[in-house]
């Protein structure tokens, strides 16, 4: 691997074992966003790496409160005539069920072979550790960074970011900057280097249809009135065509397409369509006429039913006409959609095709939007060469199916670019038992972020700071 200096690469190699002993602490708290009764294990995660901040030599760091879980805010501004980056990773993570799945429990990190084993190990804490030991290595060795730096530490990704963008709001003169750089992402197939130059957006809503007070009797009532069941069978079969085209009006109206060269590049991607599913387990891979996997994986919009309940499900059998159903569906968007607008054409569509005879509420449960960086954008290409440099390999550059709602509330609430440098591997389980990360990419990602501040400590701000 090519690192920026022999003084670095000597701290590094020097610090392994107390690196991964740090590594592991952090993983050990149970920093679970969404769930209150991990609020205090939050804010103790918080103060973890607020400790670590200060102890490397960041400087005005704070536990930014924000409503909920805090913001964890740090900088380091004395690189005169250098850019100016706000690192974005967050310290919260998913719950951990089923718990009978996992390995070994959740919160006691394990090195299996060559992986760091534990909740939290890739998404985020992981790469949110490697900003961490790459600062301490850049300060321990050189006194100083190549750029300016300003930490943005959420503990509230995975429960929907409710208070950030408020706190961003707030906060913009203090967050004033020339790039954002987000590690939140991973390597393409193969743990290929890659970068992320496209995330979906997200609407998402609950559909309530509610016929009685009470569930009726199916023999005295059946054929008299509306089965609120049948009738959400009948919406949600009407949202989708057979050949995956979304049915709501309007909905592709500001899709931007991908230009000829843009889907030659993705048909060009080293992707096995049969391996992926086969090891998906399934019969057939399907989605909307007219685009390969790749397309519709990153660079096509969808609905999902992501729930779906209502009447008797218990043992046996009870014949009632249910009072009410319920569903969650979600839409993931792409670049130049916009989630209020899709949550009311998909309000306005589900009232017009709801059958008689029952009540049909919409409830909306939050969302993002999308976000897209050009390939050519000077802070994309120096990731390139960062990532060439320490991997020893030119990235592939990927469109992600997922969301990150934070890279489009940087891009609108801040005016920045943004670059997503990720280093997780593809297959890493994040959100599901057993999540891991492969401690080669930890180490070389370390590399890399040192790279990649010292390529940028190369360019002109302004050249930087140049928006789509």
């Amino acid at each position: 691997m090519l690192t920026t200096d022999q003084d670095l690469e000597r701290f590094l190699d020097d610090h392994q074992k107390s690196r991964l002993e740090s590594y592991k602490a952090l993983l050990r708290i149970p920093s679970i966003s969404a769930l209150s009764e991990h609020a205090a294990d939050c804010r103790a995660t918080a103060e973890w790496i607020a400790a670590d901040l200060r102890a490397s030599g960041i400087e005005h760091v704070e536990l930014a409160e924000t409503g909920g879980h805090p913001v964890v805010y740090g900088d380091w501004l004395h690189a005169e005539g250098a850019p100016t980056v706000i690192v974005y990773c967050h310290y919260d993570v998913q719950p951990v069920d089923p718990l009978d799945l996992w390995k070994s429990p959740p919160f006691e990190p394990v090195v299996d072979g060559n992986r760091m084993l534990a909740r939290g190990a890739a998404d985020d804490k992981g790469q949110l550790h490697m900003h961490l030991r790459a600062t301490e290595a850049l300060l321990a060795t050189r006194g100083r960074l190549p750029i300016n730096l300003k930490f943005v530490f959420e503990g509230e990704e995975e429960s929907g970011s409710v208070n950030l963008d408020r706190w961003l709001e707030a906060e913009r003169d203090r967050l004033s900057a020339d790039l954002a750089v987000i590690s939140d992402t991973g390597f393409f197939d193969g743990n290929l280097p890659s970068i992320t130059i496209a995330l979906r957006g997200l609407m998402y809503a609950q559909i309530d249809v509610t016929g009685t007070a009470v569930d009726l009797h199916s023999g005295s009532y059946g054929g008299a009135v509306q089965n609120p069941a049948n009738a959400l069978a009948q919406i949600i079969a009407a949202l989708k065509g057979p050949d995956g085209r979304i049915r709501i009006p309007g909905f592709y109206n500001d899709v931007v397409g991908l230009t000829e060269a843009e889907r030659a590049a993705v048909a060009a991607l080293p992707f096995d369509e049969d391996a992926y599913r086969t090891h998906l387990g399934l019969p057939a891979l399907v989605g909307e006429v007219g685009f390969s996997t790749l397309e519709r994986r990153g660079a096509r919009p969808t609905l999902d039913v992501n729930g779906i309940w209502g009447g008797f499900q218990g043992e046996g059998a009870k014949t009632i006409i249910p009072a009410h159903a319920h569903a969650k569906v979600s839409c993931r968007l792409v670049s130049n959609q916009d989630s209020q607008r899709i949550l009311e054409q998909f309000r306005a569509y589900v009232e017009e095709i709801s059958p008689p005879g029952v009540v049909v509420t919409i409830t909306d449960l939050g969302g993002g939007e999308p976000s897209l960086t050009p390939i050519d954008h000077p802070a994309t290409q120096a990731a390139a060469r960062a990532l060439a440099a320490t991997f020893g390999r030119d990235p592939v550059y990927i469109r992600e199916g997922g969301s990150i709602p934070v890279c489009a509330s940087f891009e609108r609430i801040l005016r920045l670019p943004v670059v997503l440098l990720g280093f997780d591997p593809p297959d890493q389980q994040a959100h599901a038992p057993n999540e891991w990360m492969d401690l080669t990419n930890y180490e070389v990602g370390i590399r890399t972020i040192v790279r990649m501040w010292d390529e940028l400590a190369a360019l002109d701000p302004a050249a930087v700071r140049v928006t789509n």
